[in-house]
């Protein structure tokens, strides 16, 4: 931990670790699948309004660089803008792409595509899921992907998260990155970069390691969703069976100080499982009859329609953005645990959150930390004018408070912040 904290902060020296969001906002949305005309909409009527950072209008592109298409995609102008292509042939015209620009030659493995995961070479020199593979070793492929995200840098984008980082080597993802401009001035602060966030998907099994491409900008930390669902279902085999529970982890992870936050917006999609396996985890976004994207509607009590859930619009979640903007810089604090899966702490003198996520209720005095006053808990309610339409929550002059949180809740999980008081 003590060697990640290091780079990491060795790191942060370099500019496309800076997500280039207003001063004061700390989280970002990951609006999945969204229609950019729905993500303009969504900008201005909630996402800014509500302390969202990547907003007025900030975007972060989810770049697919590693490889095109299927190798048994045919051919033909079915793509995304329509230009031809033939997947067999490997002949992409519009970029140009031939076939000297793929891995198939360079791959060793029997059906071209990845194997064995635990052969790192096989896992970035071969097809994944049968994609085929860009030879990111030669400048010219580096150079037309880099042309790619300057046009995006050109027409205003903040930077890019990259898709599949864990299928190229670092190097080749250096060589291109370098060949990135900076933000246009049109948009941004003369000489920003732009933010890089790679998706490599390490939960440690593999020898492949997320610190392998620290030096290349910032990473998803997979691991950290897959220990505090752990701790917040209890058992490892445990299915995590209620929308509670998410919220509770989305609250922990929220009012921590740990990296950069990300909020997921995601979509409904017909479920089915066979022994245990989804069948249908491919499939796309809520769609029309002619393949189109379905706009997001929005119903008269703030959820969305057609299918779209909107987690960044639940009460819970979009208070607890709002609560980090608040915490923001303060240490963390006034740890306090039961011994079992009650626990609660603090962020300076700026905010306090409290879990109970045993079998019984929880009941106890604790310090806060804050200045006394009577505080709004954003997660039951929020406070709307001078009321508060939650659980309110009286701190005195030493800072203690009582907390009362039934396992029964419905959110089982008190916030309290400085800019929520009566």
């Amino acid at each position: 931990m003590k060697a990640f904290l290091l780079l990491a902060a060795i790191g942060l020296c370099s500019a496309q670790y800076n997500p280039n969001t207003r001063p004061g906002k700390t989280s970002i949305v990951h609006l999945f699948e969204w229609r950019w005309a729905d993500i303009a909409l969504e900008c201005e009527r909630y996402l800014a309004p509500n302390g969202f950072g990547g907003v007025q209008v900030h975007i972060y592109v989810d770049a697919v660089v590693n490889h095109m298409c299927g190798s048994g995609a045919g051919s033909g102008n079915s793509s995304t803008c329509g230009s031809y292509f033939n997947a067999e042939t490997r002949d992409f015209p519009a970029v140009p792409y031939s076939a000297w620009d793929f891995n198939d030659g360079k791959c060793k493995t029997g059906s071209g595509d990845i194997e064995n995961y635990h052969d790192v070479t096989q896992v970035r020199d071969c097809r994944l899921v049968s994609l085929l593979d860009l030879a990111l070793e030669k400048d010219y492929v580096r150079s037309k992907v880099a042309e790619y995200m300057n046009d995006l840098i050109d027409i205003g984008v903040a930077g890019f998260r990259i898709d599949a980082s864990k299928h190229m080597w670092p190097g080749d993802m250096a060589a291109f990155l370098d060949k990135l401009k900076n933000l246009t001035t049109k948009w941004f602060s003369k000489g920003l970069r732009p933010f890089i966030y790679q998706e490599v998907i390490d939960l440690g099994g593999e020898p492949i390691k997320s610190s392998d491409y620290f030096g290349t900008g910032r990473v998803t930390e997979f691991k950290y969703g897959a220990k505090l669902g752990t701790v917040i279902r209890k058992w490892n085999g445990e299915k995590m069976a209620y929308l509670k529970l998410y919220k509770m982890a989305l609250g922990f992870m929220l009012a921590h100080p740990y990296g950069f936050t990300r909020v997921m917006s995601s979509y409904r999609w017909p479920r089915y499982f066979q022994n245990g396996k989804g069948i249908n985890d491919w499939v796309g976004p809520p769609s029309s009859e002619d393949g189109s994207t379905k706009p997001v509607t929005i119903n008269p009590d703030s959820t969305c329609g057609n299918d779209w859930v909107c987690e960044h619009r639940w009460r819970q979640i979009k208070n607890m953005v709002i609560f980090r903007n608040v915490v923001d810089g303060q240490p963390f604090s006034n740890w306090w645990d039961n011994g079992s899966n009650q626990v609660a702490f603090g962020r300076g003198n700026r905010g306090f959150i409290v879990f109970n996520n045993d079998d019984w209720s929880l009941n106890v005095n604790l310090q806060t930390g804050l200045p006394a006053g009577t505080y709004c808990d954003v997660i039951s309610g929020q406070k709307e004018g001078d009321r508060c339409t939650g659980i309110q929550v009286q701190v005195v002059g030493d800072g203690m408070a009582n907390f009362q949180i039934s396992n029964q809740a419905e959110d089982p999980f008190i916030a309290i912040h400085v800019d929520a008081t009566l």
